[in-house]
């Protein structure tokens, strides 16, 4: 699941969108001035940025280049027929597009399948080792089976390094207790998923601030478990 951060100063709008977005899969973050934007860009595993121009407090373009210093992310700025310049200058200080106030939202939806398209599939995301798997602040990695959450390296016995492993490397999927069991312990199911259940509340004491409200490792009531990529509900 991506991660979109709507921001406008117009509630109206970061409404609507959020609704139009939500019904496509996206999950969505709302700011409403740049300074926010820039504080959840620096803070959360945001994907793709939709941004208005004309905000207070920080404008879209001072906001634009902030962001460019923490990450190369596609950026969709909202703008007004009026704001000619602006568009030249947004687009030249790092934004990825632009569209014109007031949109069709099937259009927006559009630009941002194809800029997530553009950026996550045809090579403009940054590349990770083969070896290094990155979900929010847990990092594992696989040459020399270290986990670390916030920095801080977390000890894993073999059958819960093995879960993690298995999640952070489709971030978003959710696996079944089967699937899970099938693809960690190699044999055919049989009477298993209480087993997998342990396994998962062992690791989420380990890698969660607070397990009873977990941030990354997400049970999908009757479906099973995934790891959430931007570490929300």
């Amino acid at each position: 699941m991506y991660n979109i951060l709507v921001c406008d100063d117009e509630t109206d709008i970061v409404s609507a969108l959020k609704i139009y977005l939500e019904a496509e899969n996206y999950n969505v973050f709302c700011a409403y001035n740049g300074k926010e934007a820039v504080e959840i860009v620096k803070n959360e595993q945001i994907h793709l940025v939709i941004m208005d121009i004309m905000m207070p407090v920080l404008d879209g373009i001072t906001a634009m280049s902030k962001i460019r210093l923490l990450s190369n992310i596609p950026v969709i700025l909202l703008t007004a027929k009026s704001e000619d310049t602006d568009k030249v200058l947004g687009l030249n200080v790092g934004a990825d597009d632009y569209v014109t106030k007031p949109f069709n939202p099937v259009e927006l939806l559009a630009r941002v399948r194809s800029q997530l398209r553009r950026f996550f599939s045809l090579g403009s995301a940054p590349k990770q080792s083969d070896n290094v798997l990155n979900v929010g602040s847990i990092t594992l990695d696989d040459k020399t089976k270290i986990v670390t959450v916030e920095g801080e390296n977390v000890n894993l016995t073999p059958t819960e390094y093995e879960i993690l492993k298995l999640l952070m490397q489709s971030p978003g999927e959710v696996f079944s207790l089967k699937r899970i069991y099938s693809e960690v312990w190699n044999e055919m199911v049989i009477g298993s998923e209480s087993t997998v259940a342990v396994h998962i509340r062992h690791l989420r004491e380990k890698i969660e601030i607070n397990p009873a409200e977990p941030r990354y490792l997400k049970v999908v009531w009757a479906k099973g478990y995934k790891i959430e990529v931007g570490g929300n509900s």
